[in-house]
């Protein structure tokens, strides 16, 4: 370790990613599931968009929710994945200052948008199983684009204070970050100061945005399953019920892992390092890889337009 980690210094020019602490022997071995998951997520997510764009029965607004949240899971994934491969790959450990804080905005802000946009798509679900006949004009192109820019508003703006605080502190121990990627508490960490204002701001955006999102789709499908029971057969009210199974396992898939791993992270001080940054990591890239799966394989339009993409040869 060179004396520049160690010495006193105040704001570095940059930083030093661990990766993974406690299993930096394993980080080529590590890289492979790792690239494997980011590059089918990848193709799932670009193959969503290309098969919206070019099917024209797909111009809808849960399809256009569907492209948003392809999008920010590329853009989520994106922001972290090459760097962390490039860490277990080549030891390519630094990251500058902006560049860390940047990272850091990326990830908050993409992963609040992810949240907004479920909510999104909750209000679709909700509208089209209890207002079926008001759907389209309820939730028009226009409507959609703007609770679309509202989504981006929301956490563009929410974003910004980690960031900021985060350059606010003076780093005089260490540059060196016990993390894979510029995750905001573990940059923070580091300051020698008071910080607990970024980790009650964290608390706050957890427990007021990500709470309240959950809040709202909770509501949506209290009003759903009141719509579902009230239909006069079995099959009708499965069939209706079915509708929603993709954006059921979406929340899942999102919500599970993003509070596990805020949750241990801030109060798991007996778990070991290496499973929380585990975790973390599995935040970031499970969702992106399994939404393109879920909506492939449980949307019969989506898998119908896929499938025609690949004709097979007749026999």
């Amino acid at each position: 370790m060179s004396d520049s980690n160690t010495t006193d210094f105040t704001n570095p020019s940059t930083f030093i990613l661990m990766g993974i602490p406690g299993l930096e022997a394993a980080h080529v071995w590590i890289s492979i599931p790792f690239c494997t998951i980011y590059t089918i997520a990848i193709l799932g997510n670009v193959s969503i968009l290309f098969i919206v764009k070019i099917e024209p029965s797909l111009h809808g607004p849960i399809y256009y929710f569907l492209c948003m949240l392809s999008v920010t899971d590329l853009v989520l994934s994106t922001s972290t994945m090459p760097k962390m491969l490039n860490i277990f790959w080549f030891n390519s450990t630094e990251i500058d200052f902006s560049a860390c804080l940047t990272q850091m905005y990326f990830i908050h802000c993409f992963s609040a948008m992810e949240s907004g946009i479920l909510v999104a798509m909750a209000l679709d679900r909700y509208v089209a199983i209890c207002h079926p006949l008001r759907h389209s004009t309820i939730l028009t192109n226009s409507v959609v684009a703007k609770i679309g820019l509202a989504m981006v508003l929301r956490s563009s703006i929410l974003a910004f204070p980690y960031p900021f605080l985060a350059r606010c502190w003076p780093y005089c121990r260490t540059n060196i970050i016990p993390h894979s990627y510029c995750e905001h508490i573990a940059v923070v960490n580091l300051a020698c100061a008071d910080t607990r204002l970024s980790s009650y701001y964290g608390l706050f955006i957890l427990f007021s945005v990500i709470c309240l999102d959950v809040f709202f789709i909770t509501v949506s499908y209290i009003q759903i399953l009141r719509a579902i029971f009230s239909l006069p057969t079995k099959d009708a009210r499965l069939k209706t019920f079915g509708t929603c199974g993709s954006h059921l396992c979406a929340i899942l898939v999102f919500y599970i892992p993003d509070f596990f791993s805020s949750i241990t992270h801030r109060f798991g001080h007996n778990v070991p390092l290496h499973f929380l940054i585990l975790m973390a990591n599995v935040y970031l890239l499970v969702p992106p890889l399994l939404h393109p799966i879920i909506y492939g394989v449980r949307t019969k339009q989506i898998r119908e337009r896929l499938l025609r993409l690949f004709p097979h040869k007749g026999t």
